[in-house]
């Protein structure tokens, strides 16, 4: 079994978040709100395909 793995990035911009929703979007990582409030301030990438896609693209959160 392999170990699970999450990504998060937290930003209270609405510009960066949409920036960021949309770049994830054109690459094709999947990704959710992280959070229940009425604003997204937390965005969760927590497939593990999505988590490989973005550690090539980015590298490894460490």
């Amino acid at each position: 079994m392999y170990p699970i793995r999450q990504e998060g990035r937290s930003n209270a911009s609405g510009d960066i978040l949409r920036l960021f929703g949309d770049t994830l979007d054109a690459v094709g990582v999947e990704w959710r709100p992280a959070n229940q409030a009425r604003t997204v301030q937390n965005i969760s990438v927590a497939k593990r395909a999505s988590v490989a896609l973005m550690d090539r693209h980015i590298g490894p959160k460490y």
